[in-house]
């Protein structure tokens, strides 16, 4: 199999992880016989230091003329930092959804029983929690009209849901419940919000479509307790954009670190798959940073091309290492790997593993 694969390596840590996870790609490639060409692009703050564009229109044609989309991370202090910043690393992640249609993020959560103790949560709380957060990723308060009135002092950000962006998102979350353990959970604040209210009325009359799952409803305060109290009830979490952005870091704590949550944008023409934590500028250039998320989210694209054998081998490769301890300090503080030591670990289990194929 031939693919090209766009590159947005990014800020901070970006670069870093995104070499372990392209390292990890050249040995799957190598293992299977397939051929992954990799086109580079600038996305975030070193974008908007180099062409004023925090996405440039070079780097979306990239995107365009490929299979699939490997993110690194986006974000500097420099504009974190500035309230008056008229352009900022972030736009350029929200323009990429907007223009390439990506409107389905999926994050997965999975507990490794030899990373339980590294949670802040109790075992007998998270133990076997297995998740997946279908958020809505195009709509919602982040794409809605913003601004400011009269002088200034009142601001304004406005949500907007048609029935056919929910239904788009829904349909894939009720299959994915049907292949998983046949349980969809809506969050939402119907309650109080009116496009909270449009959510549920679409997915209610779904539902019937998807005989064999199990949906319930839950406002998302709730949500966010359950998350915390009772991980394990979860199977599928369907949301809206702002509250899928919450609840999906809220539930990092279960894993014990983010830099193990891997996540993708699905649009109706391609893909884009990145880690869930972000640029970490504080680490930028250590060689500490945890490349598994970021090596997980690469599993997610094979998975994506139907090169279910390779992902599969490849998350086999970072359970090896995660319960042999070879992993960076955020997991194992005692006695941590590299960032580029984990990614040889990896890439080495996979060209000496046995394949049926």
């Amino acid at each position: 199999m031939n693919k090209k694969i766009a590159v947005l390596s990014g800020d901070g840590i970006g670069p870093e992880v995104v070499a372990q996870a392209i390292k990890v790609l050249d040995a799957i490639a190598k293992k299977f016989n397939h051929t992954f060409e990799y086109s580079e692009a600038l996305a975030g703050a070193i974008a908007i230091d180099k062409t004023g564009n925090p996405m440039p229109d070079e780097t979306l044609k990239i995107c365009l003329d490929s299979d699939a989309i490997l993110f690194g991370a986006i974000g500097d202090p420099k504009y974190d930092n500035d309230p008056n910043a008229k352009v900022r690393p972030e736009q350029g992640l929200l323009k990429i959804r907007k223009e390439m249609g990506l409107f389905c993020n999926i994050r997965p959560v999975t507990t490794y029983d030899s990373l339980i103790s590294k949670s802040p949560l109790k075992e007998d709380r998270i133990k076997g929690a297995d998740l997946v957060v279908y958020r809505e990723l195009t709509g919602g308060i982040y794409f809605g009209d913003k601004g400011r009135k009269g002088d200034g002092s009142i601001a304004y950000d406005n949500c907007e849901y048609s029935v056919e962006e929910i239904e788009r998102i829904a349909k894939l979350a009720f299959e994915a419940a049907q292949a998983r353990r046949k349980k969809l959970t809506l969050v939402d604040k119907a309650n109080v919000l009116e496009t909270s209210r449009l959510w549920r009325d679409v997915v209610k009359k779904m539902a019937p479509q998807y005989a064999d799952v199990e949906v319930d409803f839950l406002f998302v305060d709730n949500a966010a307790m359950q998350m915390i109290v009772y991980p394990t009830q979860f199977d599928v979490i369907l949301t809206e954009n702002m509250f899928g952005d919450i609840i999906s870091d809220e539930a990092s704590v279960i894993t014990g670190s983010l830099g193990l949550l891997a996540s993708a944008s699905i649009g109706a023409q391609t893909a884009m798959f990145e880690p869930c934590h972000g640029s970490y500028p504080q680490a930028a250039g250590k060689n500490i940073a945890n490349p598994a998320a970021t090596i997980l989210s690469a599993a997610m694209m094979l998975d994506y091309f139907k090169l279910f054998e390779e992902a599969n081998l490849i998350r086999e490769a970072v359970q090896y290492s995660i319960d042999k301890g070879l992993s960076t300090v955020d997991v194992n503080p005692e006695n941590p790997q590299s960032t580029s030591s984990v990614g040889n670990i990896i890439s080495a289990y996979i060209s000496e593993a046995t394949v049926t194929a």
